[in-house]
């Protein structure tokens, strides 16, 4: 089992810190449901500090705004039994505390903090890493894991899982080599990491290994595709391999077989299952009415307040579908551009905007309009609020808008990065044909 770090050994009974162990076990690997044990563990003791720690960390690790009234009494409970500033458990109740008054970078610095003075709290550091990711802090993705690695070694209980994210920090700094090296390291211990799994399918992505990335997620499947935080991302990886070797009838029955039926509920999913069938819509690809159900599921979900990177990936469906009364509406929840607060440091709400404009007015064929508001945030389009594979999004349209409006110079340098980072791209090709 793996050790809660946070929490003073008189604050926790036997049997609430093996729950507790049990549950972040399932938070780091990416299996099962552990802010259901937390709540079974809190329901048959609410005083469980232990409980309360995890729980906090669940929330903000989720980004989870529906759990606010949750994470708000975990916090004042931690403060309650532990009155002390300096100790562990109320460091985490300051840095939950900080994630639910709206400053999610103050949140990040003070769990980063927790990680500098004990290195082995992993609650404290997944939880940064997670908010590393977001805020787009790509640098500290890795660096945040290099601080804590002198402290760990393969005997302990999630070290896998640590592997698992510093692979993760550096390929998202574009050291896939290294990336690749340690995420297999990292399944070395643990066979079926599913965090470790993606790792790899990301660096083949980045690196155009279309067909090897497509044999690895089929030699892999019995790890990933069900019950994991991954079971439909890692779908839409597979889908992605598909279309970069041009392949859309395979990506379309991934979707339909893999992602389509996901959680209504879940948000990532709705966002992967966005943005594959805009890739699609990209290459005129007829997906029926898929987008309408698509745009039926995302009209479900309460938007005000949701990071913009699920505000634009709700656009592309209601966009596609043609449902402009829910574009309009969508619209307001757009956050506005003040970047002399604490969102100074997100992009993502920068780009959010002009992107969710770029959207639409491809959609009405004004391909020129597409390609303007795009060129305002070109220089951010890589913090998009997702990983650099999500991102590219942004890219592949400014791309094929350039190509539909004949502003044949911006497509020819745009095609030129493409195929300059992915070489043995089949598309590539394809858009390198079409420059002609």
């Amino acid at each position: 089992m793996i050790s809660l770090a946070p929490i003073k050994a008189e604050f926790v009974d036997a049997d609430s810190r093996s729950r507790c162990e049990r549950a972040l076990e399932l938070l780091l690997t990416h299996r099962g449901d552990p802010a259901g044990e937390v709540d079974r563990v809190l329901a048959d003791n609410p005083q469980s500090v232990f409980g309360h720690c995890l729980r906090a960390a669940l929330v903000v690790h989720r980004d989870d705004e529906h759990a606010r009234s949750e994470l708000a009494a975990s916090v004042a409970a931690i403060e309650a039994a532990c009155p002390e500033l300096d100790d562990p458990a109320r460091r985490h109740a300051a840095a939950a505390r900080a994630w639910l008054e709206g400053d999610p970078a103050l949140a990040a610095e003070r769990y980063g903090a927790i990680v500098i003075d004990r290195p082995r709290d992993i609650l404290a550091l997944v939880v940064a890493h997670a908010l590393d990711f977001r805020l787009g802090h790509r640098p500290m993705l890795r660096d945040r894991i290099v601080q804590v690695l002198p402290a760990w070694d393969a005997a302990m209980p999630g070290y896998a899982s640590v592997l698992a994210m510093y692979a993760f920090g550096l390929e998202e700094n574009g050291q896939y080599g290294r990336a690749e090296k340690f995420a297999r390291r990292a399944l070395a211990i643990d066979p079926r990491h599913p965090g470790a799994i993606h790792v790899i399918a990301h660096v083949m992505e980045m690196q155009g290994r279309a067909h090897e990335g497509l044999e690895f997620l089929a030699e892999t499947e019995p790890a990933w595709l069900e019950g994991t935080g991954y079971s439909v991302h890692l779908a839409w990886h597979r889908a992605l391999f598909h279309l970069d070797v041009n392949d859309t009838e395979a990506a379309l029955a991934t979707y339909d077989a893999q992602i389509a039926n996901a959680r209504a509920s879940d948000m990532p999913a709705l966002a992967d299952a966005s943005a594959l069938l805009w890739r699609l819509q990209l290459r005129n690809v007829e997906t029926g009415r898929r987008w309408h159900l698509l745009a039926d599921r995302w009209e479900l979900q309460t938007l005000a307040g949701a990071r913009p990177f699920y505000v634009v990936h709700a656009m592309m469906a209601f966009a596609a579908a043609g449902r402009s009364a829910a574009a309009a509406h969508l619209s307001k929840a757009l956050p506005p551009i003040d970047m002399t607060g604490s969102w100074a440091s997100l992009p993502e709400h920068a780009l959010a905007a002009p992107f969710c404009e770029a959207l639409l007015a491809f959609v009405r064929r004004d391909y020129a309009a597409s390609v303007e508001s795009l060129l305002r945030v070109r220089h951010i389009a890589h913090r998009c609020g997702g990983s650099l594979a999500q991102c590219d999004l942004i890219h592949l349209t400014f791309t094929e808008a350039a190509l539909r409006a004949r502003r044949a110079r911006l497509a020819r340098a745009l095609v030129a990065e493409r195929t300059a980072q992915k070489p043995a791209s089949r598309f590539n090709r394809v858009l390198q044909r079409r420059l002609g």
